[in-house]
């Protein structure tokens, strides 16, 4: 479990294929902290340590992501030298500075816009109709694993949506949001209790 705030941006150094794709992710964490079995999110997908080194500041991780895993997050995302969102699992007392967030992620978004709007960007981005009911303004969304609030949302003719984020100077600095253009794709998770609220109303609606 996590809660969409990033503690660290990552570096993927080496991928390999062997059955799955192996990684190694170099990142600025002290890897005495980093223990072997533990869940980090990268780019808001939950993978497991099955390796780490380095030194404190300087540290490596590696993690398995199977043939599923790549399929549904966002295309290139595990090539060498793609840089990631990273956050540990959260611990029981932690702050929860976010939203409760898995780390699976619900479907590939792509950014239609990036605009200066302030001192701030202003990303518009599409979804998918399957997962468009699950977005509403002032809710809360995961993009590559940080969480955001929705500032609007415009329902398309297909069933698609295209919302829209603030994205404030530190955000865009302490993670990967800042590099976004027009045509980048994202990973997204959906808020989960607007999962379950689609599941009992669609329960409801049976009855």
């Amino acid at each position: 479990m996590f809660t969409g705030i990033v503690t660290a941006i990552g570096t993927i150094t080496a991928a390999e294929q062997r059955g799955d794709l192996r990684a190694t992710i170099a990142c600025p964490y002290d890897p005495a902290g980093i223990a072997i079995g533990a869940s980090i999110a990268c780019s808001g997908v939950c993978l497991t340590v099955v390796e780490r080194g380095g030194q404190p500041g300087d540290a490596w991780f590696a993690v398995d992501i199977s043939g599923e895993t790549v399929s549904r997050s966002a295309p290139g995302q595990w090539q060498e030298g793609r840089r990631l969102n990273l956050e540990r699992a959260l611990k029981v007392g932690d702050e929860l500075g976010g939203h409760i967030v898995t780390g699976h992620v619900d479907c590939v978004g792509e950014v239609v816009s990036a605009s200066e709007e302030g001192g701030s960007t202003r990303l518009a981005i599409r979804a998918p109709a399957e997962f468009a009911p699950f977005i509403a303004p002032k809710g809360s969304i995961t993009v590559d694993g940080v969480s955001l609030t929705v500032n609007a949302v415009d329902d398309l003719s297909d069933g698609s949506c295209t919302f829209t984020l603030n994205i404030i100077p530190h955000t865009g600095e302490v993670t990967t949001l800042g590099t976004l253009e027009a045509g980048s794709h994202v990973n997204l998770e959906i808020d989960v209790l607007a999962r379950y609220l689609k599941r009992m109303q669609g329960l409801a609606v049976k009855a």
